[in-house]
């Protein structure tokens, strides 16, 4: 699951929404895996992108993503793996606020509902990948 979180450029492939992502290495990064990953994503008529800077660590099984611009005044989430017998345990944290309030009132409820079928969607990538 790990290989698939982290596989920021195939994102439109599968996840709802999500139009275009560009990642390049993160220049501050020193030494470090850290990529910056612009994502366009569109509900209905509203397309909006934003940059997240996303530090990866494997040995610690973390991807890490912070809003660095774009429409949040933040956007904060952790994705954490744990083996767990033959599969993998998946925590997804996630903690945002969109800026212009009038925006929030109507997507910040949306957004979060979107949240499950997100996950769904990062499931059903895993068992197109490895089998189910």
């Amino acid at each position: 699951m790990y290989e698939i979180v982290s596989d920021l450029e195939g994102y439109p492939r599968f996840i709802p929404n999500c139009q275009a992502m560009q990642v390049r290495p993160d220049p501050a990064a020193g030494g470090q895996d850290v990529r910056l990953a612009r994502m366009t994503i569109s509900f209905g008529p509203i397309t909006q992108s934003y940059t997240s800077r996303v530090r990866l660590d494997p040995v610690a099984r973390t991807i890490r993503a912070q809003a660095v611009d774009g429409p949040f005044a933040y956007l904060d989430s952790v994705w954490s793996f744990e083996p767990e017998g033959q599969g993998t345990r998946v925590r997804f944290e996630i903690d945002f606020k969109i800026s212009n309030p009038l925006i929030a009132a109507v997507a910040e409820p949306a957004f979060a509902a979107k949240q499950e079928e997100i996950m769904r969607a990062f499931c059903d990538e895993a068992d197109r990948r490895f089998g189910a």
